[in-house]
């Protein structure tokens, strides 16, 4: 008897320790949240939705934070895991310590419109207006500075009024209320107003001006001990980009900004999928001019911003990586994408 029983327990220990290595390879369970509700959010919602965290390990739970601020916050926390936000949010707090780490950005072309109310068609109308942003210090607020820029107007000296009103659904709106008098909009909602007799002062995705978003933010600690599961996060991520741009998924995606924006005209969505196939970058390198961007613009709000050593802030291994073993390329090509 004992015998059988020391048999039937050597039986057991194998089984046991592939139970163990088996619950060892379970999936990496991350919190992400994304800072902004507009069509560039496409590709990480269609990699949420098409299985693709699953397929590469990762068990991953989708939020919406309502502002980068807050998204960093919760980041450092560690109520989150990653932060999908604007490069601008981790500038913001660069000053502070290099606590935090931009390891992928997957746009770094700007696609927004500066969108006026009618009566307002020119850089001299908009003297003296309200500007309608997110927050003073945040993205949209940076893109704002860009189209004002491009207009030669020079906020103090034109005496332009920045007012924080929301994200750009809430924008679209005031804008039409009357209570901005203009606002930077992604296509999928300056199209929308465009044929309501709105003016398009600017056109940004026809000029050169480069930023940083659709980001991978994580603390760096996250990033020293856990490399493994964030490049497994980033290869998720690039094939969820690349399912985004392949023209045959061109309706799937549309029907996705469509009910995750609330839109009820497919054109509207139409555009901010166009916009998305032109600002998505398959190989995330963060951009260095789009990141010198925000800090000029940063320092006039912090003069602390000017003193940040931005290649401290970005840590692009993991992308470098992938793109040398071949694996973003190899994706593009299983995608039909030339880029």
């Amino acid at each position: 008897m004992i015998k059988l029983l020391i048999v039937a327990l050597g039986l057991l220990i194998p089984l046991s320790i592939v139970s163990a290595a088996g619950g060892a390879s379970a999936p990496a369970k991350l919190i992400i949240a994304h800072a902004a509700n507009n069509p560039r959010v496409a590709p990480l919602w269609i990699t949420d939705e098409q299985g693709f965290f699953t397929k590469y390990g990762i068990k991953a739970e989708v939020i919406f934070i309502r502002n980068s601020a807050l998204a960093i916050a919760a980041l450092y926390s560690k109520s989150i895991d990653i932060s999908q936000a604007g490069g601008i949010s981790v500038l913001g707090v660069g000053d502070k310590g290099p606590d935090l780490k931009i390891v992928a950005a997957f746009t770094s072309k700007l696609t927004h419109d500066l969108v006026a109310r009618p009566g307002i068609n020119s850089a001299k109308d908009l003297r003296g207006k309200r500007v309608g942003v997110q927050v003073v210090g945040g993205s949209l607020w940076i893109t704002a500075m860009l189209a004002l820029e491009q207009l030669k107007i020079d906020p103090t000296r034109d005496d332009i009024r920045f007012l924080t009103i929301g994200d750009q659904t809430v924008l679209a709106q005031a804008l039409e209320t009357g209570v901005i008098d203009a606002a930077p909009l992604d296509t999928a909602f300056s199209h929308k107003l465009k044929k309501k007799g709105f003016p398009i002062l600017v056109e940004l995705n026809k000029t050169n001006s480069r930023t940083v978003s659709s980001t991978v933010v994580v603390l760096n600690s996250f990033l020293q001990s856990q490399p493994q599961i964030l490049e497994s996060l980033l290869k998720a991520l690039i094939e969820g980009a690349a399912f985004t741009l392949a023209p045959e998924n061109k309706p799937l995606v549309v029907r996705t900004i469509m009910k995750r924006l609330k839109l009820s005209d497919p054109a509207d969505a139409e555009e901010g999928y166009e916009g998305v196939t032109k600002a998505t970058d398959l190989k995330p390198y963060p951009s260095m001019e789009g990141m010198r961007n925000m800090q000029r613009f940063m320092k006039t709000q912090n003069p602390q911003v000017a003193n940040i050593n931005l290649e401290s802030l970005v840590d692009s291994r993991l992308v470098k990586k992938l793109d040398d073993s071949g694996f973003i390329d190899q994706i593009a090509k299983t995608y039909g994408i030339a880029r």
